[in-house]
């Protein structure tokens, strides 16, 4: 059996250190009148911290899973329960045609920038087109990140570099009540991942990247390709036990393959094909089918003009508007014809000699 390799993680908080990161959340003096109260959270908050209380709440896992007695999560048999249901809902043929349309800028007019992305806008011209031609359309707006109340995604915690089998689908590290990582918006976006028939992503570009709050999404979906859905065959989180697993053929199972997809990037200065690029292979290599080379876009607005002006360069930009409406017809058709067993790529039906 191959061992894991230890040394890396810090050592626990000590009870004062605990105590000094606790209280940083109620440092407002509005909180002053309960302190006792807070005193009394904190020490369960600690109990659950100390004694790594990761799913108070749990149910033995029944049929279907390779240890029936194993304690799972009642949120994550929940997820994932939504993930089955939101699976047959998708291949049913009666269903309607549905497109997941990814709002990738952080930025929105409900937190400091005090004014709406540039994206949301392009979001909305796309949405318009998908909804006359009679699909269903779920926005995602990632920049709620910057603006909601305690919503969170949490970072990957890189399960799959120890084994595949450890990284589990839907993603099983949180939500962690002992460490306090809770709120994990996942669990519903892996929903909608799964409803959709098609995926747009539109994303500006900053500092030649995607935005913090795409990546931690795409992140988080490494799950999809090639995760495990059935964590009591690891034990939970056990390493050696995963490793053993992957060792005896895994099948790397691609959970969101033959779903088509379009991408609208979007900059001022430098950085949009390299994105484009970096987006379209990761969407290729989870199997999903691209919707044709008028769906993969990457443009500049207002080059080089002023921030302050960026919103008046769009306005005055008919032409990305018209190419925006573009890739959402592209992946309208592609929808169409993947749902009626049209769309067919050269490569259908081959054998990968790499798995991973």
């Amino acid at each position: 059996m191959i061992k894991s390799r230890k040394g890396q993680a810090p050592p626990v908080l000590e009870r004062n250190e605990f105590h000094l990161e606790f209280r940083r959340s109620f440092s407002d003096p509005a909180f002053d009148s309960v302190q006792a109260e807070i005193a009394k959270i904190e020490q369960i908050a600690w109990n659950n911290y100390i004694n790594g209380n990761k799913a108070p709440l749990t149910q033995k896992a029944g049929p279907g899973f390779a240890d029936p007695d194993y304690d799972l999560s009642v949120e994550w048999k929940a997820t994932r329960d939504q993930l089955i249901a939101a699976e047959a809902r998708q291949k049913k043929s009666t269903t309607p045609s549905r497109v997941l349309l990814i709002c990738g800028s952080a930025r929105n007019d409900g937190s400091c920038p005090g004014e709406m992305s540039k994206t949301f806008r392009l979001v909305k011209i796309a949405a318009e087109i998908l909804e006359a031609n009679a699909i269903e359309v779920d926005i995602l707006d990632l920049s709620l990140l910057t603006s909601s109340y305690d919503k969170h995604i949490h970072p990957c915690k890189g399960c799959v570099s120890t084994a595949m089998p450890l990284c589990h689908w839907p993603c099983s590290c949180y939500p962690n009540h002992g460490q306090r990582q809770t709120n994990d918006w996942m669990a519903e976006i892996y929903e909608k991942w799964v409803a959709a028939h098609g995926v747009i992503i539109i994303t500006p570009v900053y500092w030649y990247q995607t935005p913090g709050v795409l990546k931690q999404m795409i992140d988080r979906l490494v799950c999809a390709d090639g995760g495990n859905p059935d964590p009591t065959s690891t034990a939970g989180k056990n390493p050696e036990k995963a490793k053993e697993l992957e060792l005896k053929d895994w099948p790397y199972p691609k959970h969101l393959a033959g779903r088509t997809y379009g991408l609208v990037v979007h900059g001022d200065v430098a950085g949009i094909e390299g994105v484009r690029r970096g987006l379209s292979d990761w969407l290729d290599w989870t199997g999903l089918i691209d919707a044709g080379a008028l769906a993969r876009l990457d443009r500049f607005i207002g080059y080089y003009d002023s921030y302050a002006e960026s919103h008046e360069a769009l306005d005055r930009d008919s032409a990305i508007q018209d190419e925006v409406r573009n890739v959402a017809k592209c992946v309208a058709n592609a929808v169409t014809q993947i749902r009626e067993a049209h769309l067919l790529t050269p490569d259908a039906g081959l054998q990968r000699p790499r798995l991973k």
